[in-house]
């Protein structure tokens, strides 16, 4: 199987859930011949209208693939589907796991395929199910460089990919992008209570900063969910926290101590049992919770 990745390439990808279905969707739009899995069947089948092939089983799925795709919930479901996988994965089939890992993960996977003379790409996303449904991801790549430039046109077809270093890299750059993200959330949150509580329109406040130095994606997006109180998941508590942790991990791995993520990583825990598929934005119920009697505007809470 040489570099050159064309439209006839046969693409497997693993996992079509609430990120995976746009992004598979992204590249069978842009005429990629796409195999589908998912535990439940009937999520893959939803893309057969679109021109997907929907296999009933990993082993199904990825039989004959040239490059396989997955965007799995976390590392042990990754090396789940994988273990499955190996025993109809090709030589020289290319393997990029889009699932947020720990990093000791992604070296792992990148083992275990070169024992099966198969490549590893670590593609991990950020984004939301905005970003994947737009194309507009930004794509963090940990890979061989002959590896990634074989992708990096179908990459493309779901974001902005950019290598960031050899295997296991681009779980790094997921976690320091995961590690702004939670802690910015949080920053926000702080400051629009803070802006009720002591006497000012927190609308007004927010659009008074905004094009300053405070100016970021998370007070303009997630600064009206808090806003609104909209916390209908694009990405989920659950998985921030799941972040956090594997942040936490990876800062003790390297013999650092991050403690702004610890705080982070408290608050996230502290509404993980009561808002799991809340959308992150809900770093203000949890400072809310810190905080009886004060509350951001007077909306009823969106959950769902």
């Amino acid at each position: 199987m040489g570099l050159e990745l064309t439209l006839s390439t046969k693409i497997t990808f693993l996992g079509i859930g609430l990120m995976g279905e746009p992004m598979a969707r992204r590249l069978l739009n842009a005429g990629y011949s796409v195999t589908v899995w998912n535990r439940t069947l009937s999520k893959a089948e939803a893309l057969c209208a679109a021109g997907a092939h929907a296999a009933a089983s990993v082993a199904e799925a990825v039989a004959g693939a040239d490059i396989v795709v997955s965007m799995l919930e976390a590392g042990p479901v990754v090396a789940q589907v994988m273990e499955t996988a190996l025993m109809a994965l090709a030589p020289g089939t290319l393997w990029i796991d889009m699932s947020s890992t720990r990093q000791s993960e992604a070296l792992e996977f990148h083992a275990r395929l070169r024992q099966a003379a198969c490549a590893f790409i670590d593609a991990p996303v950020s984004g939301g199910v905005g970003g994947a449904t737009a194309g507009t991801l930004a794509i963090m790549a940990g890979a061989a460089a002959a590896d990634y430039a074989r992708v990096e046109a179908l990459l493309g077809a779901m974001g902005r990919p950019t290598l960031v270093g050899p295997a296991g890299s681009g779980q790094v750059a997921k976690l320091c992008n995961q590690l702004i993200v939670g802690a910015t959330l949080n920053i926000v949150a702080e400051a629009l209570l803070l802006a009720q509580a002591a006497g000012a329109d927190p609308a007004a406040v927010r659009g008074a900063i905004r094009g300053g130095f405070a100016e970021s994606r998370i007070l303009e997006v997630h600064g009206e969910r808090m806003l609104e109180r909209n916390f209908v998941a694009g990405g989920q508590v659950k998985s921030q926290l799941k972040d956090m942790h594997n942040i936490l991990a990876a800062a003790q791995a390297a013999g650092l101590r991050l403690p702004v993520t610890e705080v982070v990583t408290q608050r996230y825990a502290a509404i993980a049992e009561a808002y799991p598929t809340a959308d992150q934005s809900a770093a203000l119920l949890a400072l809310e919770q810190l905080n009886p009697g004060l509350r951001l505007g007077d909306a009823p809470d969106r959950l769902a």
